[in-house]
């Protein structure tokens, strides 16, 4: 059965960070989860496993490794085994302790802003330096990877290049070709790399999603990848993710620094996972078609009713980069859009000096809310 993304969810009293951050009067925009209800297998699983009333401490299931190997599989096209695998709690939280695990205070992490907020904060929490080097804006609004400027950027302390791939937040699906600067870079310089490629599933026609760690053994043995259901099945909250690690000696580490700290993710988000890597599939494509739509008219929109606003199509994610810069109110549209047109959408500075004057609108939503938000940003802006 046709899945009906259209229609309009009540999640203001659903314990919804989304939805509960800002005034009642405001159309959230921002975070980067969907306004569509989870897939039916999902929510099935989740279902039957309540409905049994137990929840004592439970193994994963015996499957639950193959499940995930078939997935990646199936969508990247790379081969790993049982002991390449680690599940922990959140993507963000794999970081963090790749972070710990690997770097001294006296050390640094590089990474390209604008980017993921969480980013930012990994080196505060560990203790160690962030070393910046800017994606480069190109003429037409396309980002791109500045090599010279890696080149330049890299430090003698530097030890590990934190990748976001599809990027959150300028929506790039970065080429073989770029991927393979990426993985000569850092093997050249000795980095370990860690790549967050959570976003891996939502992906346009045209690009093609390419896991660093696939292109070849090299590489693969100074990588950490991480990728997880929740962005694609809309089951953030439910806390899952996958650490992929082909190094025996860095999966050793890894555990090392995991054990009696994390704990393994609970049941009910075991449970979760395991449904929609199994029978999420066909949920996921009409998805994609639904998410394009959105995407498109949101691109068109911004072509045609905002003057002085510009934007490139995403080729991943489900989140658009709003070039405001050129507008009266450029130094802080985020502020000018939640005042005059009760929209909250994700303030650009957060993701780096690069961000500022910038917004990140989030359009997984049902069309019409995202026509309703688009309509209150063009009548706050009438006359400028």
């Amino acid at each position: 059965m046709a899945e009906n993304f259209d229609v309009l969810l009540d999640r203001k009293r659903s314990d919804s960070i989304k939805w509960n951050v800002f005034p009642e009067d405001v159309l959230p925009m921002w975070v980067a989860d969907m306004d569509f209800l989870s897939p039916p297998a999902v929510i099935d699983a989740l279902t039957r496993r309540v409905g049994h009333g137990v929840f004592g401490y439970a193994a994963e299931p015996e499957d639950l490794q193959e499940v995930v190997i078939r997935w990646v599989a199936d969508q990247y096209k790379m081969q790993v085994e049982p002991q390449h695998l680690l599940f922990v709690p959140g993507v963000v939280t794999g970081l963090n302790l790749a972070s710990r695990a690997f770097l001294s205070p006296a050390e640094g992490l590089m990474f390209q802003p604008p980017i993921y907020p969480p980013f930012f904060e990994i080196g505060r929490h560990t203790g160690v330096e962030s070393h910046t080097v800017d994606l480069m804006r190109n003429s037409d609004g396309f980002y791109s990877i500045d090599f010279e400027a890696l080149e330049k950027g890299v430090r003698p302390n530097t030890r590990m290049f934190l990748l976001c791939n599809p990027h959150n937040p300028v929506g790039r699906v970065f080429t073989q070709k770029e991927l393979e600067q990426i993985a000569d870079f850092c093997l050249r310089h000795r980095l370990l790399l860690c790549s967050d490629e959570i976003h891996c599933d939502i992906i346009y026609p045209g690009s093609t999603h390419i896991p660093v760690m696939s292109l070849g053994n090299e590489i693969a043995q100074h990588t950490i990848m991480l990728i997880a259901p929740s962005k694609t099945f809309n089951i953030a909250g439910l806390g899952f993710s996958v650490m992929i690690i082909k190094n025996e000696e860095i999966m050793t580490r890894m555990k090392r620094t995991f054990s009696g700290i994390l704990p393994h993710p609970d049941l009910l988000a075991v449970q979760a996972a395991r449904a929609a890597y199994l029978e999420g599939k066909p949920w996921l494509q009409e998805l994609l078609t639904y998410l394009k739509g959105n995407r498109d008219y949101l691109y068109d929109f911004v072509n045609a009713e905002f003057s002085g606003i510009s934007m490139t199509k995403p080729e991943g994610t489900f989140l658009a980069w709003l070039d405001c810069r050129r507008m009266p109110f450029g130094k802080d549209p985020f502020t000018f859009f939640l005042k005059n047109a009760k929209v909250g959408l994700n303030n650009g500075i957060d993701f780096g000096l690069a961000g500022e004057g910038f917004v990140r609108l989030n359009y997984a939503c049902p069309r019409s809310v995202l026509e309703e938000g688009l309509a209150r940003m063009k009548q706050a802006m009438k006359g400028m």
